[in-house]
Order: C-alpha cells, then sequence, then structure tokens
C-alpha cells in the first residue's frame, strides 16, 4: 500500500501542486487546510507523514508541531515543516516544537521527495507495537531517568571553521574530531563507536563524502548509527542522493551551529529510541524461543530445527537421534518441597543435560519437567552412550537447594534414530512418537533408564 502523505496548507494553489508531485512518485495525497483537521487527520488516518505549512489561519503551525507531539497516536509521525520566511528563528522554533526536518518554500522537488522516502524509511525500520498495547501485557517501555551523555563524531572538520567550536559549546556531548581515514579503520571498535556522524564536506571532495556515508550505512558496526552530512554535499542533487544512500539528515554550508545543535540531538533521540525497540524486539524473539526458566530452547523453536536436521540427514543419507526425557516423580518434589524447589531442580538438571551434550545438538524443555534432544549425525551406538551418561548424571549426584536440603532426582528417556531403517525412519511425527514410546516403556520398567528404537517407523 502506498504511503499516505497529509499536506496542510491554506493555500489552494499549494496543496494541489504538492498532490500533483505525489501522486506522481506513488503516494497517497491527504489534504488539510488548517491545524484543527491536521490534528484530526493525523489522529483518525494515521499519515505515514506530515508536510506541515508552518503559517496557517487557525493556529500557529509550532503549536500543530507540538500538540502532534503530545499525543500519543500522532507522536512518531515524522513532520516535515515549510516555511515561508525562512528566518533562523523559525526554523530552530520549528526543530525545538518536534519538526523531524525544516525546508524553505518553494523546497526542491527531488530533495523533498528524497527526504520522504527517507523518512518513510526510518519510520519503518524503528515501527514496534504501540506502548499502550505492550503496557497491557507489562511490556511498555520504562521511561529513562536521563539521557546519558554521547558522543558524536565530526569527521573532516576545517580546524578554520568556527562552526564547530560553537557547536561544541551548545552540546552536552562529548565532540570529536576524526579523519576519514580514522573514521573508517573505527568500523572495526565496536561497542566505542559515535552514535552520531556528522561528515562535513567542504565541497573539494562531495562524491568520497558520499562514498564515506554509504560506507558507514552499509558497514555492520555502523550501520544503526546516525549519519548527518554537512557542507556542499547536502545541497541540492548531492543532498538527494545522500538521503537515498540512508543519511539520517543533510545540511548545507549556511546552516548555523544552533540549528545544527538541535538536529544533532534530534539524530541522537531517535538513534536511541531506535536502539531500545530492536532491543525490546530482540528480548521478543528471545522470549518466543527460549524457555525463561531454563534458557533452553522451547517446543516451539524445536519443532522447525527437527525438521531442518531431517531433511539434512535424509539428503545426507546420515542417521540421527531423538530423545526425550523425563525427571521421575517430579511432582513429589513440588509436592514436598515447594515449586521454588522445583525450579531449582529443573535448572541444574538443564544445566546438566547442556553439559553433556555436544554444541552441535539441539536441547529443548518441551513440558513442566519434559526435555527434548536432537542429536546430529549419531547411530544408535552414539545415541545409547549419551543417553546412558544423561540417565548417570542425573543418578550420581544429589541436587543441592538454595535451603541447604539435597534431593536425589533420577531420569527416564526414551530413544529413536532415524534412518537406521530406510528412507521412510526420517518422518518426524513418528520418530517422535517412537521416542515417546520408548520412554513410557522407561517408566514402566522401573524408571532412572534407557529404552532404544531403531527407527520412527
Amino acid at each position: 500500500m502506498s504511503a499516505r502523505i497529509l499536506i496542510v496548507d491554506d493555500v489552494a494553489a499549494n496543496r494541489i501542486v504538492q498532490q500533483a508531485r505525489l501522486a506522481a512518485a506513488f503516494y497517497d495525497p491527504m489534504l488539510a487546510v488548517d491545524g484543527a483537521s491536521c490534528l484530526a487527520a493525523a489522529r483518525t488516518e494515521r499519515p505515514d507523514l506530515v508536510l506541515l505549512d508552518i503559517g496557517l489561519p487557525d493556529m500557529s503551525g509550532l503549536d500543530v508541531l507540538q500538540r502532534l507531539r503530545r499525543d500519543p497516536a500522532s507522536r512518531d509521525i515524522p513532520v516535515i515543516a515549510l516555511t515561508a520566511t525562512g528566518t533562523v528563528e523559525e526554523r530552530l522554533a520549528a526543530f525545538a516544537a518536534g519538526a523531524d526536518d525544516v525546508m524553505d518554500r518553494p523546497a526542491n522537488e527531488r530533495v523533498l521527495l528524497s527526504r520522504l522516502r527517507n523518512l518513510l524509511r526510518l519510520k519503518a525500520e524503528s515501527e514496534f507495537p504501540s506502548s499502550e498495547r505492550l503496557a497491557i501485557a507489562g511490556l511498555a517501555e520504562a521511561p529513562m531517568a536521563y539521557d546519558p551523555q554521547g558522543t558524536i563524531a565530526v569527521v573532516g572538520a576545517d580546524p578554520e571553521n568556527p562552526l564547530w567550536a560553537q557547536l561544541s559549546g551548545l552540546v552536552r556531548d562529548r565532540l570529536v574530531t576524526l579523519s576519514r581515514r580514522e573514521a573508517l579503520a573505527a568500523l572495526s571498535t565496536g561497542p566505542t563507536l559515535p552514535e552520531v556522524f556528522i561528515l562535513h564536506d567542504d565541497g573539494r571532495d562531495p562524491s568520497g563524502t558520499l562514498r564515506l556515508l554509504s560506507e558507514l550505512k552499509s558497514h555492520h558496526a555502523t550501520r544503526h548509527a546516525a549519519v548527518c552530512v554537512v557542507g556542499p554535499a547536502g545541497e541540492g542533487d548531492e543532498a538527494a542522493m545522500a538521503f537515498d544512500l540512508g543519511a539520517d539528515d543533510a545540511v548545507g554550508t549556511d546552516i548555523t551551529a544552533a540549528e545544527l545543535a538541535l538536529r544533532t540531538r534530534g539524530l541522537l533521540r531517535r538513534k536511541r529510541q531506535s536502539d531500545r525497540r530492536r532491543e525490546r524486539m530482540q528480548d521478543g524473539l528471545r522470549l518466543a524461543m527460549l524457555d525463561p526458566l531454563t534458557g533452553l530452547y522451547n517446543r516451539r523453536c524445536a519443532a522447525p530445527q527437527l525438521a531442518e536436521i531431517a531433511a539434512r540427514s535424509r539428503a545426507e543419507g546420515s542417521q540421527f537421534a531423538v530423545m526425550v526425557m523425563d525427571l521421575d516423580r517430579f511432582k513429589q518434589v513440588n509436592d514436598q518441597y515447594g515449586h521454588a524447589a522445583g525450579d531449582q531442580v529443573l535448572v541444574e538438571v538443564a544445566r546438566r543435560l547442556t553439559a553433556n551434550l555436544r554444541e552441535t545438538d539441539v536441547l529443548a524443555r518441551i513440558g513442566g519437567e519434559e526435555f527434548l534432544a536432537i542429536l546430529p549425525q549419531s547411530c544408535m551406538m552414539v545415541a545409547r552412550r549419551v543417553a546412558e551418561r544423561l540417565c548417570q548424571v542425573m543418578d550420581d549426584q544429589p541436587i543441592r537447594l538454595v535451603s541447604g536440603e539435597e534431593l536425589h532426582v533420577t531420569m527416564s528417556i526414551g530413544v529413536a534414530v532415524a534412518g537406521a531403517a530406510g528412507d521412510d525412519s526420517y518422518a518426524i511425527e513418528g520418530l517422535v512418537e517412537q521416542a515417546d514410546l520408548a520412554l513410557l516403556e522407561s517408566k514402566g520398567a522401573g524408571r532412572n533408564q534407557v529404552t532404544y528404537r531403531l527407527a520412527a517407523a
């Protein structure tokens, strides 16, 4: 679906021109004639981006910006503010009110469209379920008590240019100066990398500045860092190219230190927001894959890995083993010592199992006290040796609880080996079923032992 762009302008001719340009670029334009209709559309229609004229008839565009940023429904919508006067004071006020960019009228069409693409891409990369839904599940991001000092690298700065000295006095973050060679060398320094790179182009090599931008945005270590291009490479057609190469901001030679400080502060804030969203997403993926108590894979994650190992083994003509393991009389542990003690037992069992399996083996907790192990490249002889060792490590040493009490815990295991009885024995459902049946035989035969099946069929 095309991105929806809300055009807010009280001049009909301006709206018509912008609407035609955006439609030609395959966007879905929406129109608003004043601040009130803008705020209503932002809340109900949820556009992907807002083009906001600062001079509106019913209220100040700056007031509209502030209201957009205060409303949870619209605070993450990118806003490009358009100004007819272009005064330094108005530009600074727009950034302070929450604009993602400020452009003078008439805006360069190519630069405007590239900036639209840039902001829409950044928005898509940072999108995450709303805080309202997360709060219900107890997963909302905790508000930060403070914003720690960041590191901003100015690359290729002219020491004679007073801009950098002025900028240093306007930001609370650490400002470091790097040459282009040092910036490229920094790609391998890992966590000590700057959070924001300001690439200064002195006009002698704009293409070199853009190449450096491309390197920073494509390298694994710096792809999430914010990058701002300053100078001739941040103007006109070069600015359009910079945005399409992934620049987070691009400004010309006439930028003031005060405006650059505001832009840099916004870049750092958005970069940290994106970092936190990625961390939450990674935590969510980890929770979806892992058992929170033991840290082992869960059933949902083990199933596709079993399918992958089965497919690879079938293609190679090799055997692999599946073990279903169950702690003996575990209910008695919970009933006699409590569930907290039971959790301690499960954690220790998971630790012992992990320590006695190979790195290539897959271990998962698939039930309360039930575990699954998948052993690639394993025949019956190998599986027998491993299963008996696992039983032994449980039986040999008691598990000491935090209370000081010691529990003697044993384990029953059912083993099935795929590939030992023809091609049909690779069927996953039958394989796990055979391992389950073997486990039941171990339980019925007195527990604390291993029962084997040669094939899944």
